[in-house]
């Protein structure tokens, strides 16, 4: 099969999912991280928490205001520090 027609096939597929006439295959969710209160758990200022993330304070902002989520890497070590707070203070020390 060429690459247009598995593309072809790949949005036809899309349309019938969208209305409603075929179930998705495989639905992928991610549990947004709430990074106000991992950082308010974890008593650390908004500053300490960019700094310790190698990010900007309007990130952090964004993330607690749920205007932007986290995602890739952030994500991940947004989830590893809430299951682990100990995490942290190991990335706040470098």
């Amino acid at each position: 099969m060429s690459i247009f027609n598995e593309l072809k096939a790949s949005l036809e597929e899309a349309v019938e999912i969208k209305q409603g006439r075929q179930e998705a295959a495989r639905v992928t969710r991610y549990d947004v991280a709430d990074v106000k209160a991992i950082r308010t758990y974890l008593g650390a200022s908004q500053q300490e928490f960019a700094d310790a993330l190698g990010t900007s304070v309007d990130t952090i902002k964004s993330w607690e205001r749920k205007r932007r989520n986290p995602t890739g890497l952030a994500a991940k070590v947004l989830a590893t520090i809430q299951d682990d707070p100990t995490v942290y203070r190991a990335i706040a020390a470098h």
